[in-house]
């Protein structure tokens, strides 16, 4: 009341004027400064370590390539308030940042940190690669989804896709750069339905050529990254049409620019234009005209045509021959789930660092105003999500270690475990940066601060290498085929996570003390608990569609609500088992224990997901539990806060002016300057 009381009194005397007599003379205050939060913020754990242990490897290659960028005059090197930072300037044109994205691989390659990408066998380089791409995300968006187009889409195409004649002819020239190669399936008619791609291949058996077409203006390439302007080459995705057969999409290799970087003869290219975000990637649109290329180009591990024209494949369903052909999409689905953990480290580092020194509102007259991070609604807003980025980097290193030790019988794992992560983690990604955003108030609107801007150029990797709806619609789909399939043998689940649902039902306790909230196995109970009631709920739906005479694929789409809940319910539970394991390989000290307390604050936050009431696995009365428990959890972890940050291991200049001296990057001197 005597707050209110006073907010009412300096209201009135604005309204109403005092008598001259009655006037108190103004003081002025004391100006406000800058204290590092480092000077009064402690560290409790070894933040090395922790570092360490997020990353997972290859600690010492992030560090070698963070000082390559940091001390090239090509990354845009600026001096603000007594620190330099690094970032795109994004006041340039289009074609000016295209040409800056060009300049710098040029940079990098020059200094062999691409050595070995193409040509290098072993999961420790594969792992080498991931590292460098989380690396260089980190300064901007453009530069790693151009890299990746043509490491990992055209290059891993040829890998995946091609023969021995292909990687010797084709691979280490992509690792240097003498060719760049872009990746050409999406079209104007088709994106997620691949399948459904208009582009027509014949073969003429006469000259032992094929001959690529787009036969109608939907089936233009379109949004085909480094076509605009540096691409050579290009795998083309087109459906194979051999003596009146269609069968089914295929992929060529096909040159679109000679080496002076004219178009060829038959093909046409546009640019695609001006985005919200990635502007430093050349994307553009293909038209091929009766364009010939060798049999040989046909990347032909999957099928092959025999120089008098017959079909030739080992794989005679065409549904397995298609799934073959996607193989590829699954390394970038993995690179964009790892590159969206990376991007919301940024968005919290400077977000927290930025609420650890500006401070608003005085509680008491005559006292300081309050730090942000020391309101509880602010450390409610963040601190949960700070939760969910830890939990996320020890997701995307399960997912990294996955997808290198891969192995014929693991690929549907990959593919249900990637499509399931790429979706929730790029998801996550928007909801930290723009909640990030918010919570720098005016200043996360600047460009130079970074969040806000960062959340323009990630958007897209919601709908890129799969929309995400479609991906968690995947997952579902392969979730209820894996349930039918131990039904019909009769056996257990083995494979997909699903092995809790051979166990009883776990059963969560009426009343939900601050004890159990935070014990690990009932958390890991509460989620395989929705997870299982909501496989079961599916399957029944499902099932009852099938029974009426409804198609499949009527089905699916009838329940697509239930599909979404249960993609998510899938992912939730996955990604904190490996939050889990992560914790496991640590000693009993300060480290675990804050790092427990972060698991049990990300396993809260999911427990406090609508499907909780909406399906009655918690009562109105432990669902206000869980809320007050996360409230706890939140005050006790404020003073782990900035430790928890710099723990990501992100180089000061990767930041923003926010994080750190934010009065003297906004003085008169940095104007003058």
């Amino acid at each position: 009341m005597d707050r209110a009381y006073q907010r009412t009194r300096i209201l009135t005397n604005h309204l109403i004027p005092n008598s001259p007599a009655q006037t108190v003379c103004l003081t002025s205050n004391e100006c406000l400064s800058y204290s590092p939060p480092e000077l009064s913020e402690k560290y409790a754990f070894d933040v090395g370590e922790m570092r360490r242990l997020m990353d997972g490897h290859d600690v010492e290659e992030r560090d070698r390539l963070f000082g390559l960028i940091i001390q090239s005059k090509l990354f845009n090197p600026r001096v603000r308030g007594g620190k330099v930072f690094v970032s795109p300037d994004y006041n340039q044109s289009m074609e000016q940042q295209r040409e800056m994205t060009w300049k710098r691989i040029e940079y990098l390659s020059e200094r062999g940190v691409f050595r070995g990408w193409m040509t290098g066998k072993g999961e420790d380089v594969e792992m080498k690669r991931f590292a460098c791409f989380e690396v260089l995300g980190l300064f901007d968006h453009s530069i790693s989804i151009k890299l990746g187009v043509h490491f990992f889409l055209w290059g891993g195409a040829i890998q995946f896709f091609g023969t021995k004649h292909h990687h010797d002819k084709w691979l280490r020239d992509t690792e240097n750069y003498l060719i760049k190669g872009c990746f050409a399936m999406t079209e104007l008619g088709h994106g997620s339905n691949v399948r459904g791609i208009e582009t027509v291949t014949t073969y003429d058996s006469n000259t032992g050529e094929f001959i690529i077409n787009t036969p109608c203006e939907s089936a233009q390439k379109y949004w085909i990254g480094g076509a605009a302007k540096h691409a050579t080459h290009t795998i083309v995705f087109s459906q194979l049409n051999i003596n009146g057969t269609n069968e089914g999409v295929h992929a060529l290799i096909a040159q679109i620019r000679d080496a002076d970087g004219n178009v060829c003869p038959n093909i046409r290219i546009a640019d695609c234009g001006h985005k919200i975000g990635l502007n430093g990637v050349d994307n553009g649109r293909i038209w091929f005209d009766n364009v010939r290329v060798p049999r040989e180009n046909l990347l032909n591990s999957v099928a092959d045509v025999s120089p008098d024209g017959k079909y030739l494949s080992s794989i005679k369903d065409p549904d397995q021959r298609f799934a073959a052909f996607l193989s590829p999409l699954t390394a970038g689905r993995v690179n964009i789930a790892v590159n969206a953990v990376y991007q919301s480290k940024v968005g919290l580092a400077i977000a927290i660092r930025y609420a650890l020194t500006r401070r608003a509102f005085s509680l008491k007259a005559n006292e300081p105003e309050v730090l942000l991070l020391d309101y509880p609604s602010h450390q409610r807003r963040l601190l949960p999500l700070l939760a969910k980025i830890y939990a996320m980097s020890f997701a995307a290193n399960y997912l990294k270690m996955l997808y290198v030790k891969r192995t014929p019988q693991s690929n549907k794992t990959i593919h249900v475990v990637s499509s399931s992560f790429k979706a929730t983690i790029t998801w996550s990604n928007m909801q930290i940066l723009q909640e990030c955003r918010e919570a720098c108030g005016g200043q996360g609107l600047k460009t130079e601060n970074r969040v806000g801007h960062l959340k323009a150029e990630h958007d897209v990797q919601s709908t890129f290498e799969g929309d995400n709806n479609i991906l968690m619609q995947q997952v579902s789909k392969a979730l209820f085929a894996e349930y039918v399939a131990a039904q019909k043998r009769n056996k257990v689940f083995k494979g997909l996570g699903l092995e809790h649902m051979n166990k009883p039902c776990p059963v969560i306790p009426s009343q939900l003390t601050s004890t159990t909230l935070r014990c690990s196995q009932f958390q890991m109970d509460a989620l395989c608990l929705r997870e299982r009631e909501l496989l079961n709920r599916f399957v029944a739906d499902v099932s009852q569609c099938l029974a009426r005479g409804e198609s499949k694929e009527h089905s699916f789409n009838t329940n697509y609500q239930l599909a979404e809940d249960l993609g998510k319910a899938f992912s939730d539970q996955a990604i904190f088992q490996t939050f889990v394991e992560a914790e496991a390989t640590l000693a009993a000290g300060s480290l675990k224990d804050v790092l427990g307390m972060v698991r049990s604050l990300y396993a809260l936050t999911c427990l406090e997901d609508v499907t909780y009431l909406r399906y009655g696995y918690l009562s109105v009365d432990n669902a206000a539990a869980v809320r007050g428990e996360i409230t706890k959890l939140c005050s006790e972890l404020r003073p782990h806060a900035l430790a928890l940050v710099s723990s990501f291991g992100i180089p000061d200049a990767f930041l923003s002016p926010i994080a750190f001296n934010w009065v003297d990057a906004n003085s008169w001197s940095s104007v003058q300057h």
